[in-house]
């Protein structure tokens, strides 16, 4: 991502972040490579050419379990990333990174013989959070705390914690059908983060008729609610999911 005057056709969180920089006053370029299911070394591998590019800001977004044959495993999470920035910074030494550090998924909480069933709703996250921290130390980036502001929604009644025993309907689900990738909810809130974690501009100053949450159909105080969320994650460093 760099600033530009350049506006970028994408969807998405790239999309929401897009959107956020607009209403704040910003110009970013904004773009976007992925490919599902993949880790950080698999892109590296394999889309190095639109990696090795000059970049003014890369985030940066692992697989969900880390390392897929062994969940929770940073190691090739932690390698990969530092291997990244080289290749960034050799076009760039002045490129910034954030990391991102994701969810917790309740279909590997609370279904049985998974890596972290019986486990409270807060501890993938944190473990997530703890090797992306040391992929971001080697690495020399920021740490985007999406996971965690996730658990600032739950522990502040916004979001439901358990999608396997039904929607409170008083409270927003922040993961899809398959109760694994984001709904919109969850990846408002991703989008809210990274924006705050890349611009330095606090989530709450895009208020409740922030554009992006009216067409996602959100209520205004749901809105606001999120923004809260997201707002507490930067401020605390994630530390309300701790």
């Amino acid at each position: 991502m760099s600033p530009t005057s350049t506006t970028s056709e994408i969807g998405g969180v790239p999309g929401l972040f897009k959107r956020f920089t607009e209403q704040a006053g910003l110009d970013w370029q904004v773009s976007l490579e992925t490919s599902g299911g993949k880790t950080l070394g698999w892109h590296l591998a394999e889309r190095r050419a639109v990696l090795d590019r000059l970049w003014d800001h890369v985030v940066l977004q692992e697989y969900s379990t880390l390392d897929p044959a062994r969940p929770g495993d940073g190691a090739a999470t932690i390698a990969d990333a530092a291997r990244i920035a080289e290749v960034l910074r050799t076009r760039n030494p002045k490129v910034a990174i954030t990391l991102t550090s994701t969810w917790t998924r309740p279909d590997l909480v609370f279904l049985p013989n998974k890596p972290w069933s019986g486990t409270p709703i807060e501890k993938m996250a944190i473990d997530v959070r703890r090797v992306i921290d040391a992929a971001a130390r080697r690495a020399k980036a920021d740490v985007a705390p999406v996971g965690q502001a996730f658990t600032c929604a739950i522990r502040s009644g916004v979001a439901d914690a358990n999608p396997y025993d039904g929607i409170d309907y008083t409270r927003v689900p922040l993961w899809s059908y398959d109760h694994y990738h984001a709904s919109s909810y969850g990846y408002y809130i991703e989008a809210l983060v990274v924006f705050a974690r890349v611009t330095g501009v606090d989530p709450l100053s895009l208020g409740a008729r922030e554009a992006a949450a009216g067409d996602l159909g959100f209520s205004e105080a749901e809105t606001v609610a999120l923004q809260q969320s997201a707002h507490d994650a930067i401020t605390t460093n994630g530390g309300c999911g701790r």
